[in-house]
């Protein structure tokens, strides 16, 4: 049993050597191995803070791009709209001037055409009176036998026509 009690006891000066280790191994492993670790875990930190911030405002500006563009859009709608509404108030009044051109022109058309049709009614009418008058004169000179004068000519024939 003493071989084990050797074993499980405490010897002083090997606990202080072990504890001077120990202390020297933290310093070391302090100055060498955790102040390069937090340095770069810190830089890590830093970089993906910023990775963070980038995203963050390149999805700002995403935003406002897409503000920007939707307002455009809409501009650009009401501008079309505008354009064809412009576009249909000038072919409606464009279709409502050739109506009305087209309208004056079959009415001046038909006015000439009434005027037309006055004066071949007066030229028929004369040259019917004329017709007429030239054969009352030849049966009025074939009754009478003889020839009448411009006067009896005149006077004959305003009765004929009077009586017609």
């Amino acid at each position: 049993m003493e071989e084990y009690l050797e074993f499980v006891s405490v010897h002083t000066w090997t606990m202080l050597f072990t504890w001077a280790n120990l202390i020297i191994l933290f310093l070391l492993l302090k100055k060498f191995l955790f102040r390069p670790v937090n340095k770069m875990l810190d830089e890590r930190r830093a970089e993906i803070e910023k990775g963070f911030l980038d995203a963050e405002n390149a999805t700002l500006q995403a935003e406002k791009i897409k503000a920007e563009y939707e307002m455009k859009l809409n501009k650009a709608k009401d501008e079309a709209e505008g354009i064809i509404k412009s576009a249909v108030e000038k072919a409606e009044a464009r279709s409502e001037n050739i109506v009305r051109e087209a309208s004056d022109e079959a009415a001046h058309i038909i006015e000439k055409s009434k005027n037309q049709i006055e004066r071949d009614k007066k030229n028929a009418v004369n040259t019917a009176r004329s017709e007429i008058a030239a054969m009352a004169v030849l049966a009025a000179e074939k009754l009478i036998g003889r020839k009448i004068d411009a006067e009896d000519d005149e006077r004959l024939i305003t009765d004929i026509i009077d009586r017609i």
